[in-house]
């Protein structure tokens, strides 16, 4: 899918840091203490804890399945798919909505549970949390590597009705929602302005 490729090294990046932070990130002090008293710090933390357990007892199918029922505890999915189609949300069906949403999580979960095989012991350390307008939150952390500087990541927490969850993750500034909506735009707009081209395209790769 070449409109995707063009940016795989930063969705790599990306989606490899979310799955670390979710494979039993070493939430340590203060991020340990932070976490059990901000409700956005201790959604990451909740989220990290449960991956772990899915990671540790589960591989194949098993621990994909497990991924997606992390993704859809803890992340805002709709929120999210509605931000990657940008404009075009509003140019689909509603059958088009349930399509796109599913496909595009079975997606997420592969992803994210491809990265738990490359899981080497890095942690993620919860620092500040920022309060950001219409209720949203962002959660500072900083991923230690077993080589290298460590690299920043912002979670963006906000609830939208169904209690507070993860919408966006930042790796060094480059978020992946955003990431993910040029690449979903710049596929429709090659594909000549059709949503149901994308739509196809990631329920094919769902069932790879």
């Amino acid at each position: 899918m070449s409109s995707f490729v063009r940016r795989r090294s930063v969705l790599r990046l990306t989606i490899g840091v979310a799955a670390v932070a979710l494979t039993g990130s070493g939430l340590a002090a203060p991020g340990k203490a932070l976490a059990e008293q901000d409700p956005a710090a201790q959604l990451v933390q909740n989220a990290a804890n449960q991956a772990i357990e899915v990671a540790k007892g589960n591989a194949g199918p098993a621990r994909e399945a497990g991924i997606r029922r992390v993704l859809e505890s803890y992340f805002d999915l709709a929120y999210m798919g509605r931000s990657t189609l940008g404009n075009y949300w509003d140019k689909t069906t509603p059958e088009q909505r349930q399509r796109f949403l599913k496909a595009s999580a079975s997606v997420e979960a592969r992803s994210y549970a491809e990265r738990f095989g490359s899981y080497r012991g890095q942690t993620i350390t919860v620092g500040r949390i920022t309060p950001r307008g219409s209720g949203a939150s962002i959660v500072d952390s900083k991923l230690t590597q077993t080589s290298g500087d460590p690299v920043t990541v912002q979670w963006e927490v906000r609830n939208e009705g169904r209690g507070l969850r993860i919408v966006d993750v930042r790796t060094e500034g480059v978020s992946m929602t955003m990431t993910r909506r040029a690449d979903f735009v710049s596929y429709i707009r090659n594909h000549g302005g059709s949503v149901e081209a994308l739509i196809d395209e990631l329920e094919a790769r769902a069932k790879r």
